[in-house]
């Protein structure tokens, strides 16, 4: 029986959530909410770890934690290199990457930061599970049109093996046994991919611009169109990116990207609300068919994971267009905090290797 404790570190854009876990049980799950006015006053993302990680020991201490128990610190994961699957330890090269913004800057850098920042000070050990750079993808989904350019896997990583497994597992088998298409649909991207017996083959850049226009980023766009703005000279490249990765999709078209806004919207029958909505089912339908293709026509099930997927209406829309391919299994969330947990407890208990990050 393992009784070490197993502290989670999940960072958002102005909030950071905590769990500490004994095992498989959840002790207590906090969600720290960060003054968005602070946070932006305090500047270099150096000073935001340190007052996210001083926020997150003092809820710690408020809440009587015995941080000496505290074996395993596992934070979300955030733009690193290509990566294979799997679990990893936050070493001091991965947290010059993640500081560094080498592949990128995400808030999702500021898991695996946090985490290495907590684990030294009470002698625990940092890891990350899954990142959101996993790279499985078969080299010719990797060809883009123009060899200056390659596409990325960018993904739900974390998400989409933790519900991938648990779907194999509730239908006794292995997930390297079953060939599968995922849909995310989270807050911000919209992640698409074909999982082959175990494996993420083929997937969408969610982060930047592929796939699904989602709440915050516009998806795929056309290319002389967006040309045209980039030279426009009425936007500098920052703003474009803010444009398309943080003000785009539902955001652009409806001027918000609060989510309970946008469903007081539709409930109330907005028709531009509805129709973009339905817009979004469309091109996520789209993408399910090509990783149908990808998948040469050999799909166990399709696995719609997200809170959007509580909709009725979303879900009839997306089921209506691809439901001959294969049968659905829906898990109407994002459960990541879970997954973490899980990732923890199994290096834990010795039945996932930790690999070193290089």
């Amino acid at each position: 029986m393992i009784n070490n404790d197993i502290l989670v570190i999940y960072p958002e854009t102005i909030t950071t959530q905590v769990a500490l876990y004994k095992g498989t049980s959840l002790l207590f799950l906090k969600n720290i909410k960060h003054d968005p006015e602070v946070l932006f006053n305090l500047g270099e993302p150096a000073k935001k770890i340190s007052f996210r990680t001083n926020e997150v020991l003092r809820e710690l201490k408020e809440n009587d934690t015995e941080l000496k128990d505290i074996e395993i610190v596992v934070g979300r994961g955030g733009l690193l290199k290509p990566l294979n699957a799997g679990v990893y330890e936050v070493n001091e090269k991965m947290v010059t990457d993640l500081r560094g913004g080498t592949e990128g800057w995400h808030h999702t850098n500021l898991g695996g930061l946090i985490a290495f920042e907590i684990a030294a000070e009470i002698g625990a050990k940092a890891i990350l599970a899954d990142p959101v750079s996993v790279d499985e993808m078969d080299d010719l989904a990797r060809v883009s049109g123009h060899p200056l350019i390659e596409r990325r896997s960018v993904f739900h990583s974390l998400n989409q093996k933790f519900f991938a497994r648990k779907y194999a597992k509730a239908h006794h088998k292995k997930y390297n046994e079953v060939n599968l298409i995922m849909v995310t649909v989270g807050m911000g991207g919209i992640s698409v991919a074909a999982h082959k017996q175990g494996k993420v083959v083929d997937v969408n850049n969610a982060y930047d611009g592929e796939g699904a226009f989602s709440v915050k980023r516009a998806g795929g766009l056309p290319v002389g169109d967006l040309l045209k703005l980039a030279f426009s000279g009425q936007y500098s490249e920052n703003e474009l990116r803010k444009m398309f990765t943080k003000d785009g999709g539902y955001a652009a078209y409806l001027g918000t990207d609060d989510i309970q806004g946008i469903d007081g919207l539709m409930e109330q029958g907005d028709e531009k609300a509805l129709f973009i909505s339905d817009a979004c089912a469309y091109q996520v339908s789209k993408e399910i068919g090509a990783m149908y293709a990808v998948l040469k026509g050999e799909v166990d099930a399709i696995i719609l994971t997200g809170n959007i997927f509580h909709s009725e209406r979303f879900l009839a829309n997306i089921q209506s267009r691809v439901e001959k391919i294969a049968e659905f299994a829906l898990y109407p969330s994002v459960n990541d905090i879970e997954a973490l947990a899980e990732n923890a407890f199994l290096v834990l208990k010795g039945e996932l290797d930790v690999q070193e990050y290089v």
